[in-house]
């Protein structure tokens, strides 16, 4: 689908299956339905998902409650992301969306209503334990996700610190002087490749390992 008028017969065929009397560019809306004395059913038909199209559906609701958005169906590798996403959206504003198949089928996604949104506590435990977890601030808010530090990056810079200064090292010693209560899990996942076992116990730095002190010496400093 290449134009807007495109969606508006199966959005037609759908109110009109549910008992709608439909129009078409009423006022400023692009469809509106009736339905006995029920509200009006405003529809705002776009080709892609958009910050205008949210700020347009949201200015519809100053005439009905039931505003719905109108899209094509999001196809290829980032549909499933992308419908999630705006499907949440959609509920946080209260409106409704259906989106359109190529095969001309018009589907409704939500409906419009009172969003009440569940906060989740494993979320929010998980959050506040990373937060917990990072010594000082070593990242800049708004920065990308490639480059930034987590806890577990600052736990496994301390335990390549140690190794740097001191050698190969037992798991247990590397816990206790590094700080990192979880050293020996950290070097044998060797997550980032920096660590290896060179006897029972003992784990020594890669030439990865020194590579990534250096890359990342801004974060070994605690204070961020």
């Amino acid at each position: 689908m290449n134009r807007e008028d495109q969606l508006y017969a199966p959005v037609k065929s759908l109110l009109e299956h549910q008992g709608y009397e439909v129009k078409g560019e009423v006022v400023a809306a692009d469809v509106v339905a009736r339905r006995g004395d029920e509200p009006p059913v405003v529809v705002e038909l776009k080709l892609r998902f958009s910050l205008s199209l949210f700020h347009q559906a949201i200015a519809r609701l100053a005439v009905t409650d039931l505003v719905y958005i109108a899209v094509p169906r999001p196809t290829g590798r980032q549909a499933r992301r992308q419908m999630r996403d705006n499907l949440a959206m959609c509920r946080r504003l209260g409106l409704g969306l259906i989106t359109v198949r190529e095969d001309g089928r018009a589907e409704v996604q939500c409906d419009p209503g009172p969003y009440a949104p569940r906060q989740s506590k494993v979320k929010q435990a998980r959050l506040l334990r990373e937060f917990e977890r990072l010594r000082g601030d070593p990242n800049q808010g708004g920065a990308t996700r490639h480059g930034i530090v987590t806890a577990y990056r600052q736990d496994a810079l301390a335990c390549a610190t140690y190794l740097a200064e001191n050698g190969p090292s037992k798991g247990a010693v590397v816990a206790k002087e590094a700080e990192v209560p979880k050293a020996t899990r950290i070097m044998a996942d060797n997550h980032y490749g920096w660590f290896e076992r060179v006897a029972k116990g003992i784990y020594a730095l890669t030439e990865a390992g020194q590579k990534g002190l250096a890359d990342w010496a801004h974060s070994a400093d605690t204070d961020g």
